[in-house]
């Protein structure tokens, strides 16, 4: 119990960023907090907190302890549920947020099966076509696609997901398929302009070797449908996520191409705070979300 209480003192400093506010939220002194942390250092024997004036920042050392010790009090905690089946009975509001398009066409139809089995549990989905930086004290659980960047929050994985080459078949028809990344300058591509940057750079990986493509096309926009319908109309070649672009695979709508080359993953996290103060509601709700994209055979449910 002194290692976990270790572990999620130290948990608590990252996340606050200042000696003054661990204090507060563990209702210690400052020079507690200090001494607290200078003898975690020398137990270890390295350096894990530059302190300044103003705010606290992680070594690399102190990233690598982070994100371990976080690692750790996240199965405890999982396995605590497990063996506890979480009698707390699941109750209150719950607060998601999610992407516009995948929030509309995934996560809503989610949270309506979600509370048919949890009446209890109030839900409130906001959907966003910018990610919400937590801490948000207004956001519970947040959907993301990628990588988590931010070492102070904590992420499980729901679904993985893949970026995708795609056309309408007319279109290869018209203009050939290309076979490899650099048979793409001279197509038309559709870009997808993204936080004020736009996105022509398009990154290939075959057999551990990245190829980068600086695509080029007349047609861009900020908004991924409506470059999805671009592609659907057959004006040029596009790279989405393969939850935006399966039913049209399916049916026929859109085809692949060089599908053989992997692509940067836009794996799908919910991404929430403080791990050992989850509410019954919000672990019902993560672990709901995780079932609802993996089917019997354990495949993803986008096909």
């Amino acid at each position: 119990m002194d290692t976990l209480s270790e572990f999620t003192f130290f948990i608590t400093l990252s996340r606050n960023g200042s000696l003054s506010s661990t204090a507060r939220e563990l209702n210690l002194t400052p020079s507690a907090v200090t001494k607290r942390l200078s003898n975690l250092e020398a137990r270890l024997g390295v350096r894990l907190i530059n302190r300044t004036t103003r705010r606290l920042s992680l070594t690399n050392e102190g990233e690598i302890y982070l994100k371990y010790v976080k690692n750790i009090v996240s199965q405890i905690d999982e396995m605590e549920s497990v063996v506890s089946k979480r009698r707390d009975s699941p109750k209150g509001l719950l607060r998601v947020n999610a992407p516009l398009g995948f929030g509309r066409n995934y996560i809503a139809p989610i949270i309506s099966e979600f509370i048919n089995e949890y009446p209890d549990i109030e839900v409130q989905l906001i959907l966003t076509d910018r990610p919400i930086s937590l801490p948000d004290e207004s956001i519970d659980v947040c959907i993301r696609f990628g990588t988590v960047p931010d070492s102070r929050v904590f992420a499980r994985k729901i679904a993985p997901n893949r970026r995708l080459i795609c056309a309408a078949p007319k279109y290869f028809k018209e203009h050939g398929k290309p076979l490899v990344p650099t048979d793409l300058l001279s197509h038309n591509c559709i870009i997808i302009k993204q936080s004020q940057q736009v996105a022509t750079a398009w990154r290939f990986i075959l057999d551990n070797t990245e190829e980068v493509i600086k695509v080029r096309g007349n047609l861009v926009t900020n908004d991924g449908e409506i470059a999805l319908r671009w592609a659907l109309d057959g004006h040029g070649i596009v790279m989405r996520a393969e939850w935006d672009l399966a039913k049209y695979i399916r049916q026929g709508k859109l085809e692949v191409a060089l599908g053989h080359y992997d692509t940067p993953n836009a794996d799908i996290y919910a991404v929430y705070m403080e791990k050992l103060n989850l509410s019954a509601r919000v672990t019902c709700f993560l672990d709901y979300l995780k079932d609802s994209f993996i089917g019997e055979d354990n495949t993803r449910s986008f096909w």
